[in-house]
């Protein structure tokens, strides 16, 4: 008998103020679970979202503080569902701050959770600049949540370019790759959907990726179009350009199945440096 996980990811256009946001994700996570939603992914930066232009730094935040972590477990033990709150801002003791991504389980627990590795630094073509390990410190460890609808690997956003995690996760059991994000417009439309297909194609698993959409403080603008990718590479879900919900029923069996016809993670071969000539 097939394992199915029913997944949803909710797309929103997320503001500075955090009571206004989690007012505006509360309806979303009760029509997703309405709809039969098990696992419910929000993107990342989903309680606050602000300006990360150089001079214009991102707000410091405390979720417990400011009620992200209670809202998302009581939402979590309410619904009876599984809830990824994308990403949040949580305080250290050193003024800077971890991009964490929470998994709460139906008991209102926090399962798991992953502070972002990979930071983004660049500047675009359009002259935007961002400088997120200005104020944010980066994690140090990949995360597998092992729960009983499927073992979930947690990124954010910027790890999408690191292969080797989403790898290291599938070598680790991952059925699921979670890839909360906020990525840009210029760089979302040139390599969004290519790089998630090729994670999913890459490591057999099932790729969960909630995006932010929209105009944002600043003028920031995000691309939209999260994404439910298979095990063989194949679009099952989009979204568009506009706040939004999609749906698939992940048949965790596929995964065994892609993984067998094409046995790639088990093909690692160790190798010496790069040498010229």
């Amino acid at each position: 008998m097939s394992r199915i996980v029913r997944a949803a990811c909710v797309q929103i256009t997320a503001t500075p103020d955090v009571a206004a946001n989690l007012a505006m994700i509360e309806p979303m996570l009760a029509e997703a679970r309405k709809n039969g939603a098990q696992l419910i992914a929000l993107p990342e930066n989903c309680t606050a979202l602000g300006a990360h232009v150089v001079g214009q730094a991102p707000r410091p935040a405390d979720p417990e503080a400011e009620g992200a972590m209670p809202f998302f477990a009581a939402q979590a033990k309410k619904l009876d569902a599984w809830i990824l709150a994308g990403s949040l801002t949580v305080r250290r003791d050193d003024g800077k701050n971890y991009n964490r991504s929470c998994l709460f389980g139906p008991q209102g627990d926090v399962a798991a959770h992953y502070d972002k590795i990979h930071l983004f630094d660049a500047v675009l073509a359009s002259g935007e600049q961002y400088r997120e390990s200005e104020k944010v410190a980066p994690g140090g460890r990949a995360v597998l949540a092992d729960t009983p609808l499927a073992k979930i690997g947690m990124t954010i956003c910027y790890d999408l370019r690191f292969g080797h995690l989403y790898r290291d996760l599938a070598k680790a059991g991952a059925e699921i790759i979670a890839v909360p994000a906020a990525f840009t417009v210029p760089t979302g439309q040139a390599h969004w959907h290519v790089l998630l297909r090729a994670r999913a194609i890459e490591t057999g698993c099932y790729i969960l990726a909630p995006g932010q959409c929209g105009t944002h403080e600043a003028n920031r603008k995000t691309f939209g179009h999260s994404l439910i990718v298979d095990p063989w590479g194949a679009i099952i879900a989009e979204a568009g350009d506009n706040p939004a919900i999609i749906y698939a029923d992940l048949d965790l069996d596929e995964v065994a199945r892609v993984r067998q016809m094409l046995p790639s993670l088990k093909h690692d071969r160790d190798y010496a440096g790069v040498s010229g000539g």
